[in-house]
């Protein structure tokens, strides 16, 4: 891989971190997708980062689950369609929108759940 390369895709890495810390933070903004990202981006690029990373103590295990099977914990999965369940309601409840975009929004989040509902569930952590 070249060393533009390389170095774009650290720095596309950082600016994902930096997204998925603001989302640790901030309501409604995702925190593991970010995170995901930048591991994904750092594994190419700079792996001191990626294990970094995936050591965190906060957001490892998370990240760890999903490089290993595509994993999202059941607790996840709940707190993520919840989001979008409510997320929904306030997009209804505050706009004056017709009914394409509402049916769109609808398919769109729907699509969404699906995924993050048929990911498998991880195994028991150990240590």
């Amino acid at each position: 891989m070249s060393r533009a390369i390389r170095y774009m895709l650290t720095a596309l890495g950082c600016i994902m971190l930096g997204l998925g810390a603001l989302g640790a933070v901030l309501p409604l903004l995702p925190t593991t997708p970010f995170l995901l990202a930048a591991a994904a981006c750092f594994s190419r690029s700079f792996p001191r980062l990626e294990a970094w990373l995936l050591a965190h103590p906060r957001f490892g295990a998370p990240l760890r689950d999903w490089k290993r099977s595509g994993a999202i914990t059941a607790r996840i999965k709940v707190l993520a369609v919840s989001a979008m369940l409510a997320s929904y309601a306030m997009f209804l409840l505050t706009t004056e929108t017709g009914a394409a975009p509402q049916i769109l929004v609808a398919l769109l989040l729907s699509c969404c759940s699906a995924f993050i509902l048929s990911r498998p569930t991880p195994r028991e952590r150990q240590g």
